[in-house]
């Protein structure tokens, strides 16, 4: 029982640690998605909502 309270504390704590930085201004959090756009542009083709959009599928 009191390492399920200890990841559940954990786990609030970071859902707070997020929460606080969209309070104090910072940009929302990215996704791996987002990530992959920090990274060379061949890299950009590994996310699967890419390729479906490239390929003309709806999302």
């Amino acid at each position: 029982m009191t390492e399920t309270l200890f990841a559940i504390a954990i786990f609030a704590l970071a859902a707070l640690g997020l929460g606080l930085g969209l309070v104090f201004g910072r940009r929302p959090v990215r996704t791996s998605c987002g990530a992959a756009d920090r990274i060379a542009a061949h890299r950009c083709a590994d996310c699967p909502l890419r390729r479906q959009t490239a390929d003309g599928d709806a999302r």
